[in-house]
């Protein structure tokens, strides 16, 4: 191809290789791009469910699946026998457990693990921490969660399996379901206050590293990525026409 004394001759290799590279590099950019929206209608979903009317769990029998995020109050006894201890957790610079505590509903067969707080590790790891009581009826106020995740799961979920309070590695509610002789619903009771600004901020932005702008900035790189390898494309296979010199 020539234009104004310049011929586009690309070759063969050097253009299967950067067919390759910007086919990756666009792809990469769509990646980010989807992300983006998906964590923004994962964000409007749970700024959503702040707004939705409190769930009285004693009265309606809630799923993570379908109340996730929900601002939720239950009454009833805490089973203060059989505790769990959500190992290697961090607060304010202290290592230590998340305190999850069975709440057996008032006038329903049924239980809700509530995460009660955090307790600091006290000298000797084989030494458990005292547990901050529990009141003989509760009034249970908070949101709809699933518990901290982890991305793999080593052994099984405790190690101490004939031992209350139970000691547990990672959230694992079929387990946890399989200690106790009462069904236990399959999502976490986070306590606290039931105002939309407290528990917006605890299911809003703060639930991912970054936010869907991030994403928007990935896939804008990415996408300079592929304008600038077209542009060398380009540059590397033209040249100037040679002209032949006069008889």
């Amino acid at each position: 191809m020539r234009f104004a004394g310049y011929v586009f001759a690309p070759r063969l290799l050097p253009t299967v290789a950067y067919l390759v590279l910007l086919v990756l590099l666009l792809t990469l950019g769509n990646w980010q791009l989807d992300r983006a929206d998906q964590k923004r209608t994962a964000l409007a979903e749970r700024a959503a469910a702040t707004r939705a009317p409190v769930v009285d769990l004693n009265e309606v029998a809630a799923t993570l699946g379908t109340h996730e995020y929900r601002r939720v109050a239950a009454s009833g006894t805490f089973d203060e026998a059989h505790q769990f201890l959500l190992d290697n957790r961090i607060q304010d610079g202290q290592v230590g457990y998340r305190v999850l505590t069975p709440l057996r509903l008032d006038d329903r067969d049924a239980a809700v693990l509530v995460d009660r707080g955090f307790v600091p590790i006290v000298g000797d790891r084989q030494t458990l921490p005292d547990l901050p009581p529990v009141e003989p009826q509760e009034r249970v106020t908070g949101r709809v969660g699933r518990g901290p995740s982890v991305g793999l799961r080593l052994g099984d979920p405790s190690d101490q399996p004939t031992q209350w309070p139970r000691r547990i590695q990672y959230m694992d509610f079929d387990y946890m379901q399989s200690t106790l002789d009462y069904p236990l619903s399959d999502y976490l009771l986070v306590a606290g206050p039931l105002t939309n600004e407290v528990v917006a901020q605890r299911t809003g932005r703060d639930a991912w590293r970054f936010g869907p702008e991030r994403h928007e900035g990935y896939a804008v790189q990415w996408f300079s990525l592929a304008g600038a390898l077209t542009l060398i494309w380009l540059i590397v296979n033209t040249r100037r026409e040679k002209r032949g010199g006069a008889a």
